[in-house]
């Protein structure tokens, strides 16, 4: 088929919309498919027609390459652009849709084969010239061979899933007595995410920079770079913030590491957008120039990048518009010479998760939304959107540009400050201290960042939080009130009034009494009083005024952003007494909706303090449950390929002082 005008995206969220948008403004037909958790998404409302294709599990929905064909057909479709993640990836899946007579938005199913296997990918990119780590990238995938090369590479060295991404069946070993650990947990992860457990082991950089290429590339032999973007600051191997250009990456560089990328992507006939993935060794040369550092080959990733926002705004390219213009045979209508670089950009992704607890992903819903002017906003949600635990917990991109990066750099931590996200944890505090970090701000920042600077510790909750959290909760409940009662909320025959309250809040509870008389009202907090009025202008807090959104939940719940917090306020006073099941001393409860993928252990069986009991695995993270004590496994509550929900129990262990009174 040599054109289209009907386009079936084949993705869900953030994504989806931003390709429905492109295209439609282009004027395609848009098709939408979604699972049943999805059925009324942003993105199900913004397509011209949708298809159900499964339940809410990817793999019975999304990853269905005949339900995703059968859509298509249904609807006339004549394209199929598979967004990232997914199928995006998957040569099958290519070679399936050229099969059916459609258009297919991406790089031949050859070059997705060639570049989806790592190993395969490194030893190709060998023949290219294009510089590698050292490392094993063989066929041979026994548990002896791979030990052998671990032990001839050394440590520090890395353990990747050979068809993987995004950090998933990776491993950093420092110490060689874990490497087969190491080897085994990969292989595990590896397996349940890709279905292929074959690995690769290659020399770690413990501080490197992690800079990527994107390349475009037409049907008529035409392959340009478009700048550098810088990805360094990740937590387990995910990236968080990236920004175009690199900081670290001058117009030498940019143009050494730009040719590398289109060697990489002419050696297996490219066509599309794509992502040539290098490390940047700061602690290394280049051989043919001393004096900048040295560059190696991560990974070829055949598909348009979750990041690619920032290369759009500072060349001015619309790379979902030109992936569809080479998809209709459209030469590119520029040459390199003439990809110029506009300003500075950079983009957060603002995830579901719990910086202060180990990041583990977070899931419910969006009870309030709204990052404001002066910025991008790429996102797939909207107020009452349920982010579950079956997909990745990325609630949106941020995105802001200017003229240099500093300038860049404050918008977006504004724009993040100021921004409205209730309902669920995320990390949107945790972005505002990124960006105002000093290394950061001076551009030094490396891909052990995260590890070398702790910002995962929560804000403090001081007095005036607490007095600042009632005030509010109060002027909700007055507001209630007066919508019942107009002209009674909160009369009293003595002209003043006292409300007793027990606030929890972020983990701790404080008994205050809320107290106004002659129109001022005060908190007071065991022998502190702090003034404290709460009004549409925002709650003064003696001299001080802070803005806020609340969102009420009911007369006892607040969800609440004071500030650059994000709080969950309760009035706990009348509550029923708590569950008495609590995590710690023997009791494991699943941190987080998900489903166990290993099950060690069974009643009856003895376990040490950091034995591994289960392995849950939630929105692509694995999550690894050890005992907390030493002692006899008492109740298992869960059985391997089990969906829990948080705060399940997984397991009860009776501790050895326990055991020994028995």
């Amino acid at each position: 088929m040599s054109g289209f005008d009907t386009l079936l995206v084949a993705n869900r969220g953030e994504i989806a919309v931003r390709i429905i948008r492109t295209a439609r403004d282009l004027g395609y037909r848009t098709i939408a498919i979604h699972s049943d958790a999805d059925a009324d998404a942003p993105h199900v409302r913004l397509a011209d027609d949708a298809v159900p294709v499964g339940p809410a599990p990817a793999t019975e929905s999304y990853l269905r390459i005949d339900r995703v064909l059968e859509a298509a057909a249904a609807t006339g479709a004549q394209a199929i652009h598979p967004g990232y993640g997914f199928l995006s990836e998957n040569a099958v899946f290519a070679q399936a849709v050229l099969d059916a007579g459609l258009v297919w938005v991406g790089p031949p199913a050859a070059a997705i084969e060639s570049m989806g296997d790592k190993a395969a990918a490194k030893r190709l990119m060998r023949e290219a010239g294009v510089p590698l780590l050292p490392g094993y990238q063989g066929v041979d995938q026994s548990d002896e061979v791979l030990l052998t090369e671990a032990g001839e590479i050394g440590v520090p060295l890395m353990v990747k899933a050979a068809a993987g991404g995004g950090g998933t069946g990776m491993r950093l070993v420092t110490d060689a007595a874990l490497v087969p650990d190491a080897i085994a947990a990969a292989r595990r992860e590896a397996a349940s995410a890709f279905g292929n457990d074959d690995l690769i082991i290659e020399r770690a950089l413990l501080r490197p920079r992690h800079v990527e290429i994107q390349v475009l590339a037409d049907q008529h032999g035409n392959v340009l770079s478009l700048g550098e973007r810088d990805c360094s600051i990740q937590r387990r191997h995910q990236k968080v913030v990236e920004e175009a250009p690199s900081p670290a990456v001058d117009e030498a560089l940019r143009s050494s590491m730009g040719k590398a990328a289109v060697d990489a992507a002419a050696a297996v006939g490219y066509v599309g957008a794509g992502t040539v993935e290098f490390l940047l060794d700061t602690d290394s040369s280049d051989p043919d120039d001393p004096s900048r550092p040295g560059f190696f080959f991560l990974e070829m990733n055949t598909r348009l990048q979750v990041e690619h926002p920032v290369t759009e705004l500072v060349t001015g390219l619309d790379l979902v518009e030109w992936q569809l213009r080479i998809a209709q045979g459209e030469p590119l209508g520029f040459t390199q010479d003439e990809v110029a670089i506009d300003g500075h950009a950079i983009e957060v992704r603002l995830y579901a998760e719990d910086p202060a607890n180990d990041f583990l992903p977070a899931s419910g819903t969006v009870a309030a939304f709204d990052v404001g002017g002066g910025v991008r906003v790429d996102t797939g949600v909207e107020v009452g959107s349920v982010v579950g635990a079956h997909y990745d917990p990325m609630i949106a991109k941020v995105i802001a540009h200017g003229p240099d990066r500093d300038t860049a750099r404050r918008r977006l931590r504004t724009a993040l400050a100021d921004a409205t996200v209730l309902g669920l944890t995320t990390n949107r505090s945790f972005l505002v201290d990124v960006l105002a970090h000093e290394r950061f701000a001076a551009g030094d920042a490396t891909t052990a960042f995260l590890d070398e600077v702790d910002l995962t510790t929560p804000h403090p909750i001081d007095t005036a939080t607490v007095a600042a959290a009632a005030a509010v909760l109060h002027r909700e409940r007055t507001l209630v009130a007066e919508r019942r009662a107009p002209g009674l909320a909160g009369w009293d025959s003595r002209g003043s009034r006292d409300v007793t309250m027990r606030i929890a809040l972020a983990g701790d509870v404080h008994d205050v009494v809320v107290h106004t008389h002659a129109g001022r009202t005060e908190v007071r907090i065991g022998d502190t009083v702090v003034a404290a009025e709460a009004s549409a202008d925002g709650v003064l807090v003696g001299d001080r005024r802070v803005p806020y959104r609340a969102v009420a939940r009911d007369l006892d719940h607040l969800a609440l952003r004071l500030g650059t917090l994000d709080l969950e306020v309760r009035d706990v006073l009348h509550a029923p007494p708590e569950d008495t099941v609590v995590r710690g001393q023997g009791v494991l409860l699943a941190p987080m909706h998900g489903t166990v993928t290993a099950l060690n252990v069974s009643p009856g069986d003895p376990v040490r303090l950091g034995d591994v009991v289960a392995v849950l695995e939630a929105m692509k993270m694995e999550h690894t449950m050890t005992a907390d004590v030493n002692g006899v496994v008492s109740e298992v509550g869960v059985t391997a390929g089990a969906q829990v929900a948080a705060d399940d129990v997984i397991a009860r262990i009776t501790p050895e002082e326990e055991l020994d009174d028995e």
